[in-house]
């Protein structure tokens, strides 16, 4: 066992219950001594300081960082106050809580990279509380009353509900005593489909025994066990090696057609189950925006990269409840000058490539409950340019909806909003 101090990263959204379970931690602690670092966006700190009025911790203990987030901004902050608490202070453990608005990856991996903080610590777990009934209100459960919002971003709130689930080792699903047993279940089974190696433990007012959080070495950044359900789909498909046919042949061309789904389907988790689409012929813009636009409400989460007629972009799409953005990515490969396509194929001999179409293909995971995954792949299938269009493309013939998608790396579009 390494002789660095274990940290713990909590996230999870506003008023999800973070700051009662460092209470929580900090009171239950017994022999073990705990730090605690919280962050605030404000001027003043508050939770800060509810925390070190509600413990018998000396207030030193509580280091705060305030008017910023500590996953961004305020990275030499952060790495400042963690390194200068091992200097002045012996404790056991470090709990970094991350503002409500933040992504716990990010911080997480201040302590995994070279540096002096990585040298003192290294991380010991990623807990993200939730607030379970607004979670599953993220996904548009029909009996669970309406509360959605934004972050600082403009970005919905689902879609950073997900990101810190995805990431999470632990999920709290906090404020149980105002569920059901059969929304616990749901709960329990949509981050099960976010992060198949969670643990989740149901909690009121964040009551947990500390040993399940804090010094489980339960963080591994290095295994695929710790990759988001989308992200492991997608890499077995990538290791089944041709299961379906990625060039789709046996259709109406080269470019793929309606005689293979190229879809596959993982084991089913907690009843939820995942498929892998690919296709190696694009889509029609405006088709495929008016299919994303409506996705079945049983889909949770879906993810991946789309091929879209007319745009030289790689488009990757994210989806988490009723959100669904597209963001430009880059161009493909294919379409790049010769000399930078060949240096670039050079350097990635892993790179799946088509005589024809190159790197061009749509790869895009879908994960949601009780899902018809073959009504969904005829969906998309629908959405494919058909031999017409397919024409009209090779001759450069534009197509309507491409201003749907983003035109230059980095654009994002909003197809859908909660």
């Amino acid at each position: 066992m390494s002789d660095r101090i274990p940290v713990t990263v909590l996230s999870g959204s506003l008023g999800a219950g973070k700051t009662t379970l460092l209470n929580h931690l900090l009171g239950a602690a017994g022999d073990r001594d705990i730090a605690v670092l919280v962050n605030d966006m404000g001027d003043v700190n508050v939770d800060a300081e509810l925390i070190a009025e509600g413990s018998e911790v000396d207030v030193a203990g509580v280091t705060e960082l305030s008017n910023g987030c500590i996953c961004c901004e305020l990275q030499d902050d952060l790495e400042t106050a963690v390194v200068r608490l091992a200097r002045d202070r012996s404790f056991d453990a470090l709990v970094v809580e991350s503002s409500g608005i933040s992504e716990p990856a990010p911080v997480a991996r201040l302590f995994t990279t070279e540096s002096r903080v990585a040298d003192r610590y290294r991380v010991d777990a990623l807990v993200t509380v939730l607030d379970t009934r607004r979670f599953l209100d993220a996904f548009g459960d029909e009996d669970v009353p309406t509360r959605r919002g934004t972050d600082a971003d403009g970005r919905p709130l689902s879609d950073l509900l997900v990101e810190q689930v995805e990431v999470s080792n632990v999920v709290l699903l906090n404020k149980r005593d105002l569920c059901s047993d059969a929304e616990l279940d749901r709960a329990a089974e949509l981050v099960a489909a976010l992060q198949p190696d969670a643990t989740t433990i149901p909690t009121s007012f964040s009551a947990v025994d500390p040993d399940r959080l804090v010094g489980i070495d339960a963080f591994d950044a290095s295994e695929l066990a710790t990759l988001p359900g989308w992200k492991r789909a997608l890499a077995d498909a990538d290791h089944a090696g041709g299961e379906a046919d990625h060039d789709g042949h046996g259709g109406t061309d080269h470019a793929g057609g309606k005689a293979d789904h190229a879809h596959r389907h993982p084991d089913e988790v907690y009843g939820v189950s995942s498929f892998t689409y690919r296709r190696r012929r694009p889509f029609h813009p405006e088709r495929l925006a008016e299919t994303l636009r409506s996705l079945p409400a049983d889909v949770v989460r879906s993810k991946g990269t789309l091929w879209v007629a007319g745009s030289d972009q790689r488009q990757q799409v994210g989806q988490a409840g009723r959100s669904v953005r597209v963001t430009a990515q880059g161009p493909w490969i294919a379409s790049r000058p010769p000399v930078e396509r060949d240096m670039l194929r050079s350097n990635r001999p892993e790179l799946s490539w088509h005589d024809d179409h190159g790197d061009r293909e749509t790869a895009y995971v879908v994960i949601g409950t009780d899902l018809e995954t073959d009504s969904i792949a005829d969906r998309l299938d629908a959405a494919l340019v058909t031999d017409e269009e397919w024409e009209r493309v090779r001759a450069e013939d534009e197509l309507s909806g491409v201003e749907e998608f983003p035109p230059t790396p980095g654009d994002e579009v909003v197809l859908r909003e909660p």
